[in-house]
């Protein structure tokens, strides 16, 4: 709010009036004490000083500066705050992206285009007769697994989350099982829902011990510990994952990371 010197003035002349009113209040009242009215009449004479030195409207139009700073600074945390979230939007992303890409190389196809990503064979070509033995429609078992990794790709985790869990009571022992469930795992883990990707990564070791997708599951549960503050235990982990499994990417990944934890 600013305040000028006729608003100042204003009140001075309102304290003038109270106190030349005071003597007579004091009549009135049976003779109130001399002292409060000298008291009054000091405080107008502070207040007249302040409006001679023009501090008092100056420290006004300082407070009145600093508030507006206050709001530009307010919308300027918002603005940065919405850029944050979206950088790591951005970074989650590109993070399954390359991680995809990662995956396709270890099983020995040609990378995609990052403008174009799609399911690399270790996601599409499952070792051959698994869901034909067990009598399950291979194209909509494929298909249905297509619609869960395509909603991984797109960014919609949860809904990715779900689609994999539907496809894995569905599928439960076919080809794309193992695939599936590290990359349910995956997306509770761009999410952040550093629990529940432990349990689903833990389960592609324990379910189906021989696939290719078992030292990446081990290496994010390595990441996942560092997280959660079990540096140790993470340590334990990414070790195994280098010894048990030299020469790949994830044991690559895993030695960088125990560099970084300073072994």
């Amino acid at each position: 709010m600013r305040f000028d010197n006729r608003i100042i003035a204003a009140a001075v002349a309102l304290a003038f009036g109270l106190g030349a009113a005071a003597p007579a209040q004091a009549q009135l009242f049976g003779g109130a004490s001399r002292d409060d009215v000298a008291a009054l009449q000091q405080r107008v004479e502070r207040l007249e000083r302040l409006l001679d030195s023009g501090s008092l409207a100056d420290l006004l139009m300082r407070v009145e500066r600093l508030q507006q700073e206050i709001q530009q600074l307010r919308g300027q945390v918002e603005t940065q705050g919405y850029a944050i979230e979206e950088l790591k939007k951005r970074q989650r992303d590109l993070y399954v992206d390359v991680d995809r890409r990662l995956g396709r190389l270890e099983a020995g196809g040609p990378a995609p285009a990052p403008a174009a990503p799609v399911p690399g064979p270790a996601e599409t070509a499952p070792p051959a007769g698994d869901s034909a033995a067990a009598g399950v429609d291979e194209v909509a078992e494929q298909q249905a697994y297509e619609r869960a990794f395509d909603l991984l790709k797109q960014g919609r985790y949860a809904d990715a989350a779900a689609a994999f869990s539907r496809f894995l009571a569905d599928y439960p022992g076919g080809s794309y099982a193992p695939n599936a469930q590290y990359w349910l795992g995956e997306a509770y883990y761009v999410t952040r829902r550093f629990d529940d990707a432990l349990a689903e990564f833990s389960k592609v070791g324990e379910l189906y011990p021989g696939s290719q997708k078992v030292p990446d599951a081990q290496l994010k549960m390595g990441y996942i510990l560092i997280e959660k503050g079990e540096r140790e235990r993470a340590r334990t982990l990414l070790n195994d994952v280098k010894q048990r499994y030299p020469g790949t990417t994830a044991a690559s990944l895993a030695d960088r990371r125990l560099q970084n934890m300073g072994r």
